[in-house]
């Protein structure tokens, strides 16, 4: 069973609040932006590590879920494993998936 990024969100009382809840939560991919999409996506799982989404020492999704679920090349999600890679954030092991890093592994906030 997949598990999504909305788990840990709550529906409230009436649907007005159930979509402003959904519409802070969701992060998305803007192809527009000056910054790389590789670089927004980096962010994306960044977010999602700090935020407790992604657990230490638990499995980053993979190369082709993040291509489906964002829309994008996986080049761009390769650079953005590469990225978080470089910084500490996640550990790849070959093989066996990307994880993520323990958190003494973590750069400084």
């Amino acid at each position: 069973m997949k598990t999504s990024f909305y788990q840990h969100v709550r529906p409230v009382s009436n649907v007005r609040s159930w979509q402003n809840v959904l519409t802070v939560c969701r992060v998305t991919i803007d192809q527009l932006d000056p910054i790389p999409i590789y670089e927004q996506l980096a962010q994306i799982i960044r977010e999602r590590i700090k935020a407790g989404d992604l657990e230490e020492r638990h499995v980053v999704p993979s190369e082709s879920s993040l291509q489906q679920e964002h829309g994008i090349a996986r080049g761009s999600v390769r650079r953005a494993m590469e990225v978080l890679r470089e910084e500490g954030w996640v550990v790849t092991i070959q093989g066996r998936g990307t994880f993520v890093a323990p958190k003494v592994a973590w750069p400084e906030r």
